[in-house]
């Protein structure tokens, strides 16, 4: 592995980690960052707009244009550093030691940095397959942009042949990972004074008994599976994370909402997990509510959904991903990622291989290790002797 004084990507990280776009900004400043970069070594871009013209994804091929290639992709979004006691500007590159500390160092800046600082040596190298670059916005808060990209490519008479998402997994290749479906519940009641509670309809009160079944659906799964040893935590998992309701103490409270999600393994239905919920909410604890105030009841909202990944481990993408990373086998993750999307809706086969740690995301002091970024470089330089042999 390369020394670390000699990275060619510190530049490229620095310069990204200085736009904010945590996902409630605007992107663009960035994306028309790199968009520059790559037209100064004669690279093309296309812009793929979301429908406020606020935000874009990136999609740009270096090399032959008449096959598929390999396709290098990341998001540019980045989570709030609100509320987080950083001991650094976390919009400054700042090296202290063998780290580099800033907002998307480990997540995931890094990667898109180094998969740009090689632009130059595929642009000027004779490659026999293509280079493609994709780099979404929103995928902190639902993986939004990369849709819109993957509808793009599915537009296009060649298409890549596999993509390499480059999320934090310290170099490791990951052939799987769970999927995601995250719900508003919204609960309608009828308000009164709390000395008549029972005439009215307690929202706060349903709401709990819902938050409760799914605690007890938790239970269940983790105790009788299914499960996948292959997972650090083996089952689905079932989480609530919010829930607003009422207004003071002596007020039956009219209205409740909390967000849950299914964190679940590739095989299973997350369709059929909510159904089960939905089930106990309308068939157990509506009839009550209506008996007392006939418009109160549940109703439902999507928020999120990622489908899980699930590509065989004799998949060209995965030899393809281990040969460069240097490894003998595949592992599998809880957290979700674009690479998903790529296989389901873009029937591009993906894995999911990037310097940094996961651990290290959504942190105050976010950080990624020095030697992964060299390993992240020894990575590309691999990949540019591999499609130009």
């Amino acid at each position: 592995m390369m020394p670390t004084d000699d990275l060619v990507s510190l530049d490229l990280i620095r310069d990204l980690v200085r736009f904010d776009t945590t996902s409630r900004n605007s992107n663009l400043e960035l994306i028309g960052y790199i968009r520059d970069y790559l037209a100064g070594l004669g690279i093309e871009s296309t812009l793929i707009l979301d429908e406020t013209g606020r935000k874009a994804s990136l999609y740009a091929t270096v090399g032959p244009q008449d096959r598929g290639g390999i396709l290098l992709s990341g998001h540019t979004d980045t989570v709030p550093v609100d509320g987080q006691d950083w001991t650094s500007d976390p919009f400054t590159l700042s090296r202290r030691g063998d780290r580099l500390y800033g907002r998307g160092t480990a997540d995931m800046k890094s990667f898109v940095a180094i998969a740009l600082a090689f632009a130059p040596a595929f642009a000027k190298s004779d490659l026999k397959i293509p280079i493609h670059y994709a780099f979404s916005y929103d995928e902190e808060i639902g993986c939004l942009g990369v849709r819109p990209l993957i509808a793009y490519l599915n537009t296009l008479p060649i298409r890549p042949r596999m993509a390499i998402i480059g999320e934090p997994t310290e170099m490791q290749v990951i052939c799987a990972h769970k999927g995601k479906l995250a719900t508003r519940c919204r609960v309608e009641g009828k308000s009164c004074h709390s000395s008549l509670a029972p005439r009215g309809v307690n929202a706060v009160e349903y709401a709990a008994e819902v938050v409760a079944y799914l605690r007890g659906m938790a239970r269940r799964i983790a105790a009788e599976g299914p499960f996948d040893e292959g997972f650090d935590i083996p089952h689905t998992t079932i989480h609530t994370g919010v829930i607003r309701g009422g207004t003071v103490l002596n007020i039956v409270p009219s209205e409740c909402e909390f967000d849950f999600e299914f964190r679940y393994l590739p095989e299973q239905n997350p369709d059929a997990l909510l159904a089960e919920v939905k089930r106990f909410a309308h068939d157990v604890l509506e009839p009550q509510m209506k008996a007392v105030a006939p418009n109160a009841g549940f109703s439902w909202r999507e928020l999120s959904s990622t489908p899980g990944l699930d590509v065989a481990p004799e998949d060209e993408v995965v030899t393809i991903a281990k040969a460069l990373a240097g490894q003998n086998g595949q592992s599998k993750v809880a957290f979700a990622t674009e690479a998903s999307l790529f296989q389901k809706s873009g029937s591009i086969p993906a894995v999911v291989c990037g310097p940094g740690n996961i651990d290290q995301a959504h942190k105050p002091d976010e950080y990624i290790e020095l030697s992964e970024v060299a390993k992240g470089e020894a990575f590309m330089r691999d990949l540019l002797d591999r499609i130009t042999a």
